[in-house]
């Protein structure tokens, strides 16, 4: 049987709605769609290009903390809650994704807190053993 491991950012949202932020199980690590948030003062910055640098700083460190790193990502969803934040957040996801290119999807829809402008959530696959 496959262990499961969790991670959490310790916001109190993933308590509240019952989730963990990353999970590994086999060789996937699914990680949660994660917003702008800065988990160490839980503020969030006005602009679109900075939650997405948040959102990805979350994700990496989620990553790592369960043995896996950003070249694993293999599958990515962005939710942004207005078509023409793309131009803003598109260079933040070249500089962290480029090369590295997963297959994505970009999605224009509504997200829960109106200060929140995208969410992102990765799959990864490590390498089997």
């Amino acid at each position: 049987m496959t262990t499961r491991r969790k991670h959490s950012t310790g916001s109190p949202l993933e308590k509240a709605a019952a989730y963990s932020r990353a999970v590994r199980q086999g060789n996937f690590v699914h990680v949660a769609g994660t917003t702008g948030y800065d988990y160490e003062t839980m503020q969030m910055p006005e602009d679109v290009a900075e939650q997405a640098r948040n959102c990805m700083n979350t994700i990496r460190t989620s990553l790592e903390s369960l043995d896996a790193s950003m070249q694993d990502i293999v599958r990515a969803n962005y939710y942004v809650t207005q078509p023409e934040y793309f131009e803003a957040v598109a260079p933040v996801l070249s500089e962290y994704l480029g090369g590295i290119d997963p297959a994505a999807t970009m999605i224009v829809c509504g997200l829960i807190r109106e200060d929140m402008k995208i969410e992102i959530d990765v799959t990864a696959q490590l390498d089997q053993d």
